[in-house]
């Protein structure tokens, strides 16, 4: 009975401590970084896109932080910004970092197209607008009606990729979505973190 105590406080001590190390301290650590002034909450719109970004399981082929440049500086010369900061994620929970790219980094798609009927065309038909592109359709988020309401998007898709007939028109869900998309524009200033240097020692 005293061993079967033992081994039991035992495991609770070491969960405790695993829990200190892997939940507590970087928490703690995390909480205190400051919010870039640039960065502002998301909207009500831009939070319902968020989930529909998570649903569509965008985050399974888009990363939204750009590597150091010390690391991959290609990113920079793609126009993929600069790194992330930890503030950058401060309204993100949770965050969609993203650890695959199959698809361009996300970080700063809202600055590199601001256009939102770019953003409806591409998401209804990517290859309209990036030919080589293997991202798939998303005609599901939108309608196809025969006369439009004056409430009504219209979104006019190119030929040969729009329908063979009708209007293509948003939903609620895909306007959502493309306000998520706009509003990853981290261009404001943030200070960088500090790097290693080649002996390991921080700056």
């Amino acid at each position: 009975m005293t061993r079967t105590i033992a081994i039991m406080a035992g495991a609770a001590l070491i969960l405790l401590f695993a829990t200190l190390l892997l939940v507590v301290m970087p928490y703690t650590q995390m909480d205190s970084e400051p919010v870039p002034e640039g960065l502002e909450p998301y909207s009500g719109a831009e939070l319902r896109g968020r989930d529909v970004y998570m649903s569509q399981g965008c985050v399974y082929c888009h990363t939204q932080q750009p590597r150091d440049p010390g690391y991959a500086p290609a990113d920079q010369e793609r126009g993929w910004g600069r790194a992330p900061v930890p503030g950058d994620y401060a309204y993100d929970q949770p965050h969609l970092m993203g650890t695959m790219r199959t698809g361009p980094d996300l970080f700063n798609i809202g600055a590199r197209q601001p256009s939102e009927a770019w953003h409806l065309v591409h998401l209804y038909n990517p290859r309209a607008v990036v030919e080589d592109s293997i991202m798939p359709s998303y005609r599901y988020l939108f309608e196809v009606v025969d006369t439009p309401l004056d409430s009504d998007t219209v979104v006019n898709i190119p030929e040969p990729y729009g329908p063979e007939h009708g209007t293509v028109v948003t939903t609620q869900e895909v306007e959502d979505l493309v306000a998520y998309l706009k509003s990853l524009d981290h261009t404001y200033p943030a200070e960088s973190l500090p790097r290693a240097d080649d002996n390991g020692d921080t700056p």
